[in-house]
């Protein structure tokens, strides 16, 4: 057969089914007129499990996924077996939206920007919406962080902070300076480097011991955001400071808050031991303000709690506003000139969609929408963060008395419930969707950081929400043992 007998064919085919697929219109199908098509919900589920790997899951996935057919304000519209819900978005699209969805500002900021061009690369060529975001970054970050490397993801943006400390050890004539200190608890990404120095037990990457680079761990910071700072445990990060300081060229942290590794909150002022600690032995200081960035905390970044700088610091997830995939490297003047002044003068680091001009636009409007109030409809995202912490730890409080529960936490926009048990997932996840809101728990936490547009009557459904997730998973648990 031809190759042009063979097109032909493929292309009769596909305009069959896109037809057959058009034509449709019974119960079970989802209409979107946008595509031109409508979708069998079936089908497409069907589609999703032979095909579609999900992050965290097994090939095929064990449980089926909602159907999201459309998104508006803070809530998520879902197609189901039992017909079409309207969910509030307890997560913010992984801490990523937190202007909520559809929103003007940014969905104008996109079109304006696709209609000049969406992307161009950025190898000997620059364009507006990068060098003013940039700039943006560096008004915002703590001074003296100064230089702006534009990522793909937030696991990237640590590569290349990991790279960055490195290569700095290695330009000023100090290569056994390439290991890497953290604390327990904590998560930087899922690719290969940000693995290494995640919690080497109870994170998600133990399966990677004996591959992954060895670096230093401390023991998890002492919980509590407004505690008392340990001296024991002080004295055990100077130690072991002490101990590795030849080796080490770089600390890694994630600033107050450990996202993913157990939502645990911890001492602003272990962040100023760790910033003395680092001046004294020349090491750099790195913060992973990937998930606490731009406001979530309380604070514009987790840093400003205690009122430090690290030398370099990443940011990403609420960057464009959850949008569009985008992350960045920022770092001092003393990191970016000794590469320069090294023996490779380059940070040999240059991802394709680099500063990509779509992401980069729609991320100098989400920073508009943070920091302009007018924008915001009068009130500051200070207020509205404030305002939901208020509202999450007086409707987060009914869980203290829910048996199964060991503790409830919150600060800023994050709310957290940890049981005693590992999270019975399908129990949690359909009483959530059952209260008319999506969560994603995982381990032993069912916790919430809605957007920050959620009204107080929203809040107060989530709150419910992650109640009756909580007691729904304690009650499957005892009903199996």
């Amino acid at each position: 057969m031809s190759r042009t007998t063979t097109t032909s064919s493929w292309k009769k085919n596909i305009g069959r089914r896109l037809r057959t697929r058009g034509a449709r219109s019974r119960e079970g199908t989802i209409q979107r007129s946008g595509y031109g098509v409508s979708v069998e919900y079936r089908e497409l589920l069907g589609l999703d499990r032979a095909h579609v790997w999900h992050p965290y899951g097994p090939m095929p996935g064990k449980v089926a996924p909602l159907l999201v057919t459309g998104a508006h304000g803070v809530c998520l519209e879902v197609a189901g077996a039992h017909g079409p819900a309207t969910l509030i978005d307890g997560m913010s699209s992984w801490w990523a939206a937190i202007h909520g969805y559809r929103h003007p500002v940014l969905d104008a900021a996109a079109h304006a920007q696709i209609d000049r061009f969406a992307h161009v690369m950025f190898g000997g060529l620059t364009h507006e919406p990068a060098v003013r975001l940039a700039e943006r970054l560096v008004e915002l970050t703590p001074d003296p962080l100064r230089h702006v490397f534009l990522a793909d993801s937030g696991s990237v943006s640590v590569e290349v902070a990991i790279k960055m400390c490195l290569q700095y050890q290695r330009s000023l004539g100090r290569p056994g300076k390439r290991r890497l200190m953290t604390w327990r608890g904590g998560y930087h990404g899922d690719t290969f480097h940000p693995m290494s120095v995640c919690d080497p037990e109870g994170g998600m990457h133990s399966l990677w011991q004996g591959v992954l680079p060895e670096q230093v761990f401390a023991e998890e910071p002492p919980a509590g955001f407004a505690a008392e700072p340990d001296p024991a445990y002080l004295q055990h990060l100077a130690d072991l400071m002490e101990r590795h300081a030849a080796e080490l060229a770089a600390v890694i942290v994630e600033p107050v808050v450990q996202g993913a590794g157990g939502m645990r909150f911890h001492s602003p002022a272990y962040l100023k031991a760790l910033r003395e600690l680092c001046d004294a032995h020349d090491v750099l200081l790195v913060f992973d303000e990937i998930a606490t960035g731009f406001g979530r905390s309380g604070e514009l970044f987790a840093a400003d709690h205690a009122g430090v700088c690290p030398d370099v610091m990443c940011v990403g997830k609420a960057l464009t506003g959850g949008y569009l995939t985008l992350a960045a490297a920022l770092c001092t003047p003393k990191v970016a000139e000794g590469i320069s002044g090294g023996e490779v003068p380059i940070l040999a680091h240059g991802p394709t969609f680099m500063g990509n001009p779509l992401a980069a636009a729609v991320a100098n409007a989400s920073l508009d929408l943070l920091t302009d109030p007018q924008l915001r409809g009068g009130t500051s995202w200070r207020e509205d963060v404030a305002r939901i912490e208020s509202a999450l730890g007086a409707g987060l409080g009914a869980a203290r008395e829910l048996p199964g529960v060991r503790d409830v936490r919150v600060l800023g926009a994050i709310g957290v419930v940890q049981l005693e048990r590992e999270v019975d997932m399908a129990a949690a996840t359909d009483a959530a969707v059952a209260a008319g809101v999506w969560l994603r728990p995982f381990r032993d936490l069912i916790y919430t950081m809605p957007p920050y547009p959620t009204t107080d009557e929203q809040l107060a459904a989530v709150c419910r929400a992650v109640c009756a997730a909580a007691q729904a998973s304690t009650e499957a648990a005892l009903s199996r043992s």
